[in-house]
């Protein structure tokens, strides 16, 4: 602990958090779980605690953690000639036989090589030999695991639960085996298992030519959340942390196809927990940890099948017990603020997503303005006074019109407001603007990423617009939003342009106040990078970098949505009818509840 005295928050590093299980030291397989952000980010995330609980239950392994460390102890690590270790028991990377990086987010590429840097690993997988461990991604980004394939041994694509208890299974009667024969059987057991060494994938400059289709990929999705594991408990942290509450999974995957949305495509379909079981795993967690928050989680909270069951009885507990309860990801043709009725009123957060009904048609977004303001009369008839709305810009076919309705709406619930509100209340209105990115496996996947001068004309509308209204505006910056569209869309040549933006000083890109446009400018200049072939619009019949990936959904449904799209036709929700996409045909879906 010497580092105390030198560092900022030095309870990022000190573990020994509440509710930490047994760490069996003599395990048979044993992962390092590694989030690529800070401490206070890592441990708000719902996914690797589920695999860290999960897998520290199986008798024969071990399961610790390691966040990436701030840039002053990354600093303090490298002076005082001192490696990256795991939280738990202060072990080093290469003590274990897979070490895990979760890949919530683009963004967070230089900080994994970051890591591993830190760790005392070469950066590119070939040159780290049998002494080192496994290092395997997974997470949301992996369904285009191609720009970061030089940094990874192996890819594990999709929900974790089930596969990783396979590998750690494989490797506990298969110890002897080499890494490149452990890689293999990995490939051969599990179709969910990409390992960029054995894949015959050739580009042309920066553009795909051949991919290899030999293995194609499959995402894991676990069919039956009721037998799948969702802990009961939670780490409390040392230090307050961003989500610093208990957390509870109500279902995954999402019907509604919006096709702007990579995750509604890639989570398909939906699998629900039991109201039952979400109660029973609210109240444990609540009890395990002490907390007086509570948090349901899921892509679409108001589609949850049994939301009332649910609220009718966790509601009344959570009053009882002081327990303030939030309800984020909510659609406006769902919210029933009846349902999430409480004395406490928590901040209602919507995503209209553009500012009129024909974008809205583009996109698929299935509300209209009706659905938008007699949900948000609802609400603040009901004593409901902070509301944020979630838009986005360049966007297909969007034109000037469609951006101006976005301060035309933000007007409206204004002024709405005051027609509606109970009691002498004030209120709290906030919009974010984000830039749209055209990701994978999606109906947009072939559209072209919007250029600078576009967005911030755009951006520029609106700023003068909501200043007059005297309504609080955020937006995103369009260079991140550049780098977020080349990492996602790219190809295997785009990880030598993440490698020198690392070298450059790239690191924690996620953070408005650490990233840096310089270094990957630098970086695509040094690369020779042609980055309109990654942004430029694609042709459907041309290779993509993800082609290789099967996430169940049909490539010709995303076609046909597409041409739907440009046609301004919608499509309904999954929930309500089945529209082909694939996934019956993959024996992943039984059609629509």
């Amino acid at each position: 602990m010497k580092f105390i005295d030198s560092v900022s928050k030095p309870a990022r590093y000190c573990g020994g958090e509440y509710g930490i299980p047994e760490i069996k030291k003599d395990a048979d397989a044993s992962l390092l779980l590694c989030f690529p952000d800070s401490y206070e980010v890592g441990m708000s995330n719902v996914g690797t605690r589920i695999l860290y609980f999960g897998i520290n239950d199986i008798p024969y392994a071990r399961c610790e953690r390691c966040y990436a460390p701030w840039r002053d102890m990354g600093e303090w690590l490298k002076n005082n000639n001192q490696k990256l270790t795991s939280i738990e028991t202060g072990s080093p990377f290469c003590d274990f036989d897979f070490v895990g990086f979760s890949l919530q987010f683009e963004l967070c590429y230089t900080t994994v090589l970051y890591m591993l840097d830190l760790a005392g690993f070469p950066l590119r997988a070939a040159d780290r030999g049998e002494e080192y461990p496994i290092v395997i991604g997974g997470g949301p980004c992996t369904v285009n695991p191609e720009p970061v394939s030089l940094f990874f041994d192996a890819f594990m694509l999709g929900d974790g639960e089930t596969p990783w208890k396979e590998v750690l299974r494989l490797k506990k009667e298969n110890k002897g085996l080499k890494k490149k024969e452990f890689l293999k059987l990995l490939q051969q057991k599990l179709d969910c298992i990409y390992v960029p060494e054995f894949a015959d994938n050739v580009y042309e400059g920066d553009k795909p030519i051949k991919i290899d289709f030999t293995h194609t990929v499959k995402l894991n999705k676990e069919k039956d959340l009721e037998k799948t594991f969702f802990p009961h408990t939670a780490l409390v942290p040392n230090l307050e942390i961003v989500h610093d509450r208990c957390v509870a999974e109500l279902f995954r995957g999402c019907g509604n196809g919006c096709r702007f949305c990579q995750a509604g495509f890639i989570y398909r379909p939906v699998r629900e927990r039991t109201p039952q079981n979400v109660l029973k795993i609210c109240k444990d967690l609540i009890e395990t940890t002490g907390y007086d928050e509570l948090s349901l989680s899921s892509l679409s909270t108001g589609d949850y099948s049994g939301i009332r069951e649910l609220m009718s009885e966790l509601a009344p507990w959570a009053k009882e017990n002081n327990i303030t309860l939030t309800v984020p990801s909510l659609r406006m043709d769902s919210f029933d603020a009846g349902v999430y009725d409480s004395e406490r009123k928590i901040a209602l957060t919507f995503a209209p997503e553009a500012g009129t009904q024909r974008l809205r048609d583009v996109i698929n977004k299935n509300i209209t303005e009706k659905d938008i303001f007699d949900t948000l009369a609802d609400a603040f008839g009901k004593g409901y006074s902070s509301v944020k709305l979630y838009f986005m810009i360049g966007l297909p076919t969007e034109t000037r019109e469609d951006v101006e309705g976005i301060a035309e709406m933000a007007k409206k619930v204004k002024e709405l407001f005051f027609k509606c509100r109970t009691g002498n209340k004030y209120l709290n209105l906030s919009a974010s603007v984000a830039v749209f990115i055209p990701k994978p496996f999606t109906p947009f996947e072939w559209e072209a990423f919007a250029d600078k001068a576009d967005i911030e004309e755009k951006q520029n509308l609106l700023r003068e617009a909501f200043r007059k209204n005297k309504i609080n505006l955020s937006w995103h910056d369009y260079d991140t939003s550049f780098v977020e569209a080349l990492l996602a869309r790219g190809g295997r040549t785009m990880a030598r342009v993440i490698e020198q933006a690392y070298f450059n000083g790239a690191k924690f890109d996620s953070w408005s106040d650490q990233f840096h446009i310089e270094y990957y400018s630098d970086a695509i200049e040094k690369c020779g990078f042609d980055v309109n072939s990654v942004l430029d619009a694609k042709r459907y019949d041309e290779i993509l970098p993800w082609d290789f990936v099967s996430v169940g959904v049909d490539k010709e449904y995303l076609i046909k949505e597409s041409k739907k799209a440009k046609a301004v036709q919608t499509t309904p929700s999954c929930l309500k009818t089945c529209s082909g996409c694939g996934l019956i045909k993959e024996g992943l879906c039984n059609g629509c509840r």
